[in-house]
């Protein structure tokens, strides 16, 4: 298992901020499945940061399509990237 980080851009967009209430309900229900570690805005709401456990990176772009709120408009993904913490 590895941990991963996937680093999104939001922009406040109508559509966005419908979208976002399922969207935190469904992390939610990762992180007690102990999928997602952490996840959360930036203190400025201009993106967030999603800290999950997967396999490898198709598993986490299958995480990302399964979630329509990554799709939405005012959301981009900016990145995804394989993290080595050694303090957890």
């Amino acid at each position: 298992m590895s941990v991963w980080i996937v680093e999104l851009k939001l922009e406040p967009t109508d559509e966005r901020l419908a979208a976002r209430p399922a969207h935190r309900e469904r992390l939610a229900r990762l992180h007690d499945d102990g999928v997602v570690r952490m996840a959360g805005p930036f203190a400025d709401d201009s993106g967030a940061v999603v800290i999950v456990d997967a396999e490898d990176r198709t598993s986490v772009d299958g995480l990302l399509a399964d979630d329509p709120y990554y799709a939405t408009d005012g959301v981009t993904v900016t990145s995804v990237r394989e993290w080595r913490p050694f303090i957890t």
